[in-house]
């Protein structure tokens, strides 16, 4: 067995490191990682010269990569190869989510994420108690945008979850109006129809959007704003979830319905 080989062996046998370099530029089968991803290879997971890792754009691409060099602040890596990307679900799913407070609202955008969620679209809605000033909403997105990328390494996507500025109820729900696919906004004074009952009522469905809102869930009167757009309320049982819960459980109901909550045992990630 030639080196290359028991290299590329050893490498399938153990769980790689993954890192999402947006930009990525790569130059004669190399690339220079800086910023926070760098400082965690060098600082955080002390890698060295020789270890490998996988490298992922945030658009799709996915590569396998040695280090050849570690300085203060940049990591510089070969590439190996192109390694195949993990398939997308084969449902779109959009989550409105209403903010809420920052411990659960980051532990939403992180385990919708792992789930599969395409696009979080945080909003303001008549009952949301957490506010804040245009510069703090700029830090939020940056943030909630990390955790996304965090996530998707964790969970082999090969591109995460976006997130858009947040809204008003309103304006969100104007600008979805629009889109195709099916709607559903959950809300606790629905008795007629529950979540199940909606998805069960048609045939599997390419994209689906989903509302959730604040702590202090919708009043009738968005309710009835969400029905002219598009949007079946519907219910998730007797019991009262937390905000947070709920979203994720959404998400989770859409994506063994129609999603990829399954084994796929042709694809493998390495």
């Amino acid at each position: 067995m030639g080196l290359h080989d028991f290299w590329e062996e050893s490498v399938n046998n153990i769980r790689l490191r993954r890192f999402l370099v947006e930009d990525l530029t790569i130059h004669e089968g190399a690339c220079i990682i800086a910023g926070g991803e760098a400082k965690h290879i060098s600082k955080v997971l002390r890698m060295v010269r020789g270890d490998p890792l996988i490298l992922m754009d945030g658009k799709g691409a996915c590569f396998l990569a040695e280090i050849s060099f570690v300085s203060h602040n940049e990591v510089t890596v070969e590439i190996k190869k192109t390694l195949p990307a993990a398939p997308p679900s084969p449902i779109d799913i959009t989550l409105c989510q209403a903010v809420i407070k920052s411990g659960p609202m980051d532990y939403l955008i992180q385990k919708t994420s792992e789930l599969g969620v395409n696009r979080i679209c945080p909003f303001i809605s008549s009952r949301t108690v957490v506010h804040f000033q245009s510069d703090k909403q700029q830090k939020k997105l940056k943030r909630w945008k990390e955790i996304a990328h965090s996530a998707a390494k964790q969970c082999n996507r090969a591109i995460p979850a976006k997130i858009t500025p947040t809204q008003t109820f309103k304006a969100q729900l104007a600008n979805l109006e629009s889109e195709p696919g099916i709607k559903a906004i959950l809300w606790e004074g629905e008795t007629a129809r529950d979540l199940k009952a909606l998805i069960q009522s048609h045939e599997p469905r390419a994209q689906f959007i989903g509302m959730v809102g604040p702590e202090g869930g919708f009043s009738p009167e968005e309710i009835l704003t969400a029905q002219k757009a598009g949007f079946s309320p519907v219910s998730m049982g007797a019991r009262i979830l937390r905000s947070e819960t709920a979203a994720v459980t959404l998400v989770a109901v859409v994506q063994y319905e129609w999603g990829d909550l399954n084994a796929n045992k042709d694809f493998d990630p390495f």
